[in-house]
């Protein structure tokens, strides 16, 4: 036989993650890394970069990367630094008595669900400021020791990284995290296996790993689908933030919701609110009733008014088109089996999800939450005005000032977004309780008192931070892709310490109109290129992948960055992340941010700007609406000139135009002999006094507090109280009332005739009198006169008034009325009567909103 010259079959390999283990002295070092604490606490960073500046940078701040590439040296060399081990033993103290700390047991417990958290950028389970603003209030819920728990997906690609090509298109990148590397700890079993959760999919199961990020004091569960359990369908549930198709995102809402509450299930954990960070995780109130009606025995009825009793809706959105709208038929896929385990047909059923029940509409997760939670909120006070118009038709008895919609402001977590040169200052030169009691105004005064000297020097050190920045991480990148060394080392030496800086950092969706300040390219090049008042702009961000009006926006502005007039003047700088973001928002001097209004429903950017001295130029809309003060900031008109919306976006450009020549530039260059100008620091102290601390979290999770969870916890606990007894009661109530709602009749309505005839007169008292025979209908009712006017721009009715009717007495089935009024309006009205039902117990009209309007 011929003996062949080489015999081997294919390699077989098996991946090991080789790393380094720690020396026991070195411990307390893997336990701070895998605890986000080290984010806002600027000495345990300090500390890990310490460890090894070089790896520091490139494993981009991630400490248990950094832990595990350190060489055995290095490990050694620690060891015998007697400097560095007594500073881990002091940052370590510090982070234990953090985390010790037991929860505060006189706030109400609350369960939080998103899609997203932005934590920091080594954790790639964020897209933008959704994710952000849920990140940060883990973050201040650990500062203020809230019993909070947080749920969510342990993303596999996370959201894309952002690169561009040599034309200025965007490029998506999905770079797979390793979950090894990562600041987290999966969830094992007692028996050390890793715990699986079981979630029942139509036909079939699908099971996802538990993983746990800690957030100073605050536990994060993550599911992780992307397991060998499940078919390759299903492993991809968590695989991209906001990616795939239409059925995709429902298994994920899916997930989230369903998913959500059987995690914390088996984690044997169990809040006195629910708190859905948009509509993404409605699904959590669906197997909440199917929880209360299989364990605790309840009926539908009376599950949901518990369920509603402990839930919050939080919306982000500002326009309908922004919300989650799924099929009949893919719902029906995935959700047809509830409406059995709820004991109500599947009409019922999806109807909850409906504007208009009985209709063919599309099942909105945003209408499901708003008809399972017993409170809502916007996230401005302009947002709660756009959301309770939004919202209207869900409830079409009330105009859209009645309805219990309300808001909440976004705020930033002041220790994450301030500089640690700023924190380092505000330290030294404000009250020693400031850190604990941020929205006290006080506090944030002192900086009124600080020489203008000291703010001025502490504004140069953050922009050349910046620049620096700048410099460090996108030369590489700009000679790969921008073909021409020279222009890229031309842009590089064009950026200018001593420049007024203007920054723009946004998700390039089209309303955010990236593109004003390009309106007037001629007028642009005039204001860049003045050689006695130099201005630069610095523009990042990223489009979605399927938004091709975004991402041309970018491409647009790369494009006009790289023409001769604006080389190094304007610049764009790639793949916006947290990193990035918290250089950007500290070292600019001035933030732009143009939407459409009021398409903004709050933008926090420009809050973590004002945490470090940036002033902001803004349109009046989202939290600016409300921020803006003068002499501490610039802002557009919130009046709208146009309907046109290209002739508004011209105007608004020239807006832009002539406060930038007459008012920024001016004031910034107004310079003193010591180099800075006296008035832009007194800007500065206003944005800072005035502005800041209506703006961080811990005014936001007061508001929370205040507004909505002390009032959910406390009807909760009353309707769970001696076995549900009061939510059974409320639950037969509305059942009665619901049967028998056609049965009542006005026997009797009389009101003085001229005011029918004639119209009323102002300051003449009216008295109107009813009688309603209730006959089957035992519950009590109340009857309201609305008046409204109509808007002759919008065609649409204005409420003017609702006065009460005053219930005189009731004889048997008969309910006597009467209301006396006196006009104050004049013009054009309408006079409407509405009977609705009435119930102490209910926490708003809303609740139940049964009206029936009578005729006149």
């Amino acid at each position: 036989m011929k003996i062949k010259a080489n015999n081997a079959n294919s390699p077989i390999w098996k991946e090991v993650y080789s790393h380094s283990k720690l020396p026991q002295q070195l411990e307390p070092l893997y336990e701070m890394a895998t605890n986000l604490w080290w984010v806002w606490n600027h000495e345990g960073a300090k500390l890990f970069r310490k460890l090894d500046e070089k790896l520091w940078q490139t494993t981009e701040g991630n400490p248990v990367l950094l832990l595990q590439k350190l060489p055995y040296k290095r490990i050694e060399e620690i060891l015998a630094d007697k400097a560095i081990i007594a500073e881990m033993e002091k940052v370590y103290a510090d982070f234990k008595a953090y985390v010790n700390v037991k929860p505060d047991t006189t706030k109400p417990s609350v369960a939080y669900f998103s899609m997203e958290y932005g934590l920091t950028n080594v954790l790639k389970i964020y897209s933008g400021g959704l994710g952000v603003l849920a990140g940060d209030y883990l973050k201040e819920a650990s500062d203020c020791n809230i019993d909070l728990c947080a749920v969510g997906f342990l993303y596999r690609y996370g959201y894309f990284t952002q690169s561009l090509s040599m034309d200025g298109q965007q490029i998506a990148n999905y770079e797979a995290q390793n979950f090894n590397t990562l600041p987290l700890t999966q969830v094992m079993q007692s028996n050390g296996e890793p715990m699986l959760l079981e979630v029942p999919y139509p036909g079939r199961t699908v099971y996802a790993h538990i993983w746990k990020v800690s957030v100073g004091r605050i536990p994060l569960y993550l599911m992780d689908t992307d397991i060998p359990q499940n078919s390759e369908w299903d492993r991809s549930i968590t695989h991209q933030l906001y990616g795939g198709d239409w059925e995709n995102r429902m298994k994920q809402e899916y997930l989230l919701g369903i998913g959500g509450i059987m995690m914390l299930n088996k984690l044997g954990i169990k809040k006195q609110i629910y708190h859905c960070n948009e509509g993404h995780a409605a699904l959590i109130n669906a197997q909440r009733l199917v929880d209360y009606i299989q364990k605790d025995g309840l009926t539908f009825n009376q599950a949901l008014e518990v369920v509603r009793a402990s839930a919050l809706y939080t919306v982000h959105t500002p326009v309908p088109a922004g919300h989650d709208y799924f099929d009949e038929g893919l719902f029906g896929r995935y959700m047809g089996e509830f409406p059995g385990k709820l004991g109500i047909s599947w009409q019922e059923f999806i109807d909850m999800g409906r504007e208009n029940p009985g209709s063919n509409e599309k099942f909105s997760m945003s209408v499901f939450a708003l008809n399972t939670c017993q409170e809502a909120n916007g996230v401005s006070w302009l947002h709660g005005k756009v959301s309770q118009k939004m919202f209207a038709p869900v409830w079409k008895g009330y105009f859209p000032d009645e309805l219990h919609v309300g808001y909440v402001t976004n705020g930033v977590h002041m220790p994450t977004w301030a500089a640690t040169e700023m924190k380092k200052f505000y330290a030294e030169k404000f009250d020693k309780k400031f850190f604990s009691d941020q929205s006290n105004k006080k506090y944030w005064e002192a900086i009124q008192n600080v020489p203008d000297e000291e703010i001025w020097e502490i504004r140069k050190t953050l922009k050349n931070k910046l620049i620096d920045y700048i410099k460090e991480q996108y030369k590489g990148n700009w000679l790969k892709n921008q073909g021409d060394p020279s222009k890229v080392m031309s842009i590089l030496e064009k950026i200018n310490p001593n420049a007024l800086m203007i920054g723009f950092g946004r998700r390039f969706a089209t309303y955010k109109r990236a593109h004003l300040l390009f309106t007037d390219l001629d007028r642009l090049a005039k204001i860049v290129n003045n050689e006695q008042y130099p201005i630069q702009f610095v523009f990042t961000g990223k489009a979605h992948p399927a938004d091709g009006g975004g991402q041309g926006l970018i491409k647009h502005i790369v494009e006009i960055s790289r023409r001769p007039e604006f080389l190094g003047k304007i610049i764009f700088l790639e793949n916006y992340d947290m990193r990035l973001a918290r250089r950007l928002i500290s070292g600019v001097d001035v933030w732009l941010n143009t939407p459409t209004r009021p398409l903004e429903a709050s933008g926090t950017s420009g809050e973590k700007a004002e945490m470090n001295g940036v002033l902001n130029f803004s349109v009046l809309d989202g939290w600016w609406y409300e921020g803006y003060r003068e002499g501490a900031g610039w802002a557009l008109t919130d009046k709208r000139t146009y309907e046109n919306q290209q002739y508004q976006d011209q105007l608004d450009a020239a807006t832009i135009y002539h406060i930038l020549e007459t008012e920024i530039i001016p004031t910034y260059y107004a310079k003193n002999s010591k180099g800075y100008s006296p008035d832009w620091i007194q800007y500065i102290k206003n944005s800072i006094s005035k502005i800041a601390p209506d703006y961080t979290m811990k005014r936001m999770l007061d508001d929370y507090e205040n507004r909505f969870y002390s009032k959910l916890a406390t009807r909760s606990a009353h309707l769970q109280e001696n076995n549900y007894a009061m939510a059974k009661e409320i639950a037969a109530w509305k059942e009665e009332v619901a049967e028998h709602w056609d049965s009542f009749q006005v026997e009797s309505f009389t009101c003085d005739q001229d005011l029918l005839l004639n119209g009323p007169v102002i300051g003449q008292n009216y008295t109107f009198n009813l009688v309603i025979d209730r006959h089957e209908l035992r519950g009590m009712l109340g009857v309201d006169m609305v008046i409204t006017k109509e808007d002759p721009e919008k065609h649409t009715l204005e409420l003017v008034s609702v006065e009460s009717f005053k219930l005189m007495k009731e004889e048997g089935s008969k309910l006597f009325f009467s209301l006396t009024s006196t006009p104050t309006e004049a013009g054009n009205l309408n006079l409407g009567f509405r009977v609705y039902p009435v119930n102490k117990e209910l926490p708003h009209r809303q609740d139940f909103a049964y009206v029936r309007w009578l005729q006149q």
